[in-house]
């Protein structure tokens, strides 16, 4: 049915990540799930063979392939079944890189973009606050203009490789004017005087270092604001296109992958004498799940062309978000469930997997945020600026 979207070296590259996966990634899984940090070779691993630069300009050593190959990069990673795993990756690669291309000087992005694809820097996207998450509007951190320097001050939380990245993309307000929504991004390197971070203990994500950051006085050049003064607010706000997006393919990949587990589970289940694929309601309920999948990700792929072809699908994104993470959720639930007590167990991959789902909702904006967005713009006819193309 998606034929249309992927062509042979699309397939081509969606087996060799596969395959990187299975021999790189999957056997140390479960040590970083346990640990709650990822291995930093496989930074490396990742950078030396391009899978940082999909999406980003061959000057800076990416390769700028079309967004159907970040699509399989984003669907694969959710088949090896560690929610933590995946977001480390695409936080670093599809928040902060975001930033560093489209507002960051050419100085940064000779160092810190190529960097990034490179696997040598590890980068982290600080927005949300102890008293403002989804409310961008609401933050409290503030950089004051001294000299030559900008100072800052104020704490982020919820930040995704916030213990170990090595730098920091962060939003914080300026003194600049009166307007709530004057805000910057600025760039700062972990090891500068006056920032700490602890590590947060969650529910699931646990491969991924999860952070509270304290910004005390902390001193950065002037040249570390990225994009126009003032800007910041704007700049977070069109790049949350992408974020949505990327968390509606997460969401459609995990619950097809759940699906087929779930269908080889029950080929192999006996009771009262067959298999459980044979029960007339597990059968149906099964083909309803791969209905509300299959219409999840048609649609999602639908917005991923209409974004590559330069299309601004704030909206769109925003219902792949609120939807697919919803389906996902469900489906996975259904899942656990028709495994029975061994769905409850560790060694079974449901377990991870419902923990893991269930920050869909939640993450890169609530569905709650999502569903206002969506009546802004349908009832009210609310538009919003087509951002920089990524």
């Amino acid at each position: 049915m998606h034929q249309q979207y992927f062509t042979e070296e699309h397939n081509l590259f969606r087996e060799g990540f596969r395959n990187f996966l299975k021999q790189e990634v999957v056997p140390h899984l479960d040590k970083w799930e346990a640990e709650g940090k990822i291995g930093r070779e496989i930074w490396k691993k990742f950078g030396d063979m391009g899978y940082f630069g999909i999406r980003y300009p061959e000057e800076y050593g990416g390769m700028d392939l079309d967004i159907f190959y970040l699509v399989i990069w984003l669907e694969e990673m959710q088949r090896i079944n560690s929610g933590g795993f995946a977001a480390a990756m695409w936080a670093h690669n599809y928040l902060a890189m975001t930033h560093l291309l489209a507002e960051g000087s050419e100085e940064i992005k000779e160092k810190y973009l190529t960097g990034s694809i490179a696997g040598d820097l590890m980068g982290c996207l600080c927005i949300s606050e102890p008293f403002g998450g989804s409310d961008v509007g609401a933050m409290r951190t503030l950089a004051v203009k001294e000299g030559d320097e900008w100072v800052i001050n104020g704490s982020k939380t919820f930040i995704t490789n916030g213990v170990y990245s090595d730098y920091l993309i962060v939003i914080a307000k300026m003194n600049i004017d009166e307007n709530p929504k004057s805000m910057g991004v600025f760039l700062i390197d972990r090891d500068t005087p006056g920032v700490s971070a602890s590590k947060l203990d969650k529910l699931g994500w646990r491969a991924s270092d999860t952070g509270e950051i304290a910004f005390d006085n902390v001193r950065i050049p002037a040249k570390n604001l990225m994009g126009e003064p003032g800007k910041g607010f704007y700049y977070v706000m069109q790049h949350f296109a992408l974020e949505r997006l990327i968390m509606g393919v997460n969401a459609h990949a995990r619950a097809e992958y759940a699906i087929e587990y779930t269908i080889q589970y029950m080929s192999e289940r006996t009771a009262f004498g067959k298999t459980l694929d044979k029960f007339q309601a597990l059968r149906h309920r099964v083909a309803e799940m791969t209905t509300e999948v299959e219409i999840v990700k048609a649609f999602n792929y639908q917005v991923a062309a209409n974004l590559d072809k330069g299309v601004y699908v704030v909206k769109e994104a925003c219902m792949s978000k609120l939807q697919s993470t919803k389906v996902a959720d469900e489906v996975i639930y259904s899942c656990l469930q028709f495994l029975g007590g061994y769905g409850y167990m560790e060694e079974y991959p449901l377990a991870r997997m419902l923990r893991d789902s269930r920050l869909g909702p939640i993450g890169g904006g609530t569905s709650e945020i999502l569903k206002e967005v969506i009546a802004k713009m349908v009832i009210e006819k609310k538009s919003y600026k087509k951002s920089a193309k990524v």
